[in-house]
């Protein structure tokens, strides 16, 4: 599960276009790679192997600031571990 630190003021809310997960991250860009389904290049690849293709597909639906980083936060918490608020 991807979430914010606490503190934090600005951070995007994405959704990929593959997998259909939702999540939030610090960095804000228009696209980024999906920390479910997707995956980094690694850089450390041998000679006969190919370079993999970076696939970014969770897109930006909003830039979120102040509180409202809190409440995406909470909610998301709340709908992946199907209501149980105890542990937050």
């Amino acid at each position: 599960m991807f979430y914010v630190p606490d503190g934090t003021e600005r951070c995007g809310y994405y959704e990929c276009e593959d997998c259909g997960s939702r999540f939030l991250d610090r960095r804000i860009a228009p696209t980024l790679v999906c920390p479910y389904c997707g995956k980094e290049v690694d850089m450390e690849i041998g000679p006969d192997e190919e370079m993999p293709v970076v696939k970014e597909s969770a897109k930006l639906i909003q830039m979120l600031t102040g509180e409202d980083v809190e409440k995406y936060d909470t909610l998301l918490s709340l709908a992946i571990t199907g209501g149980d608020y105890s542990w937050i």
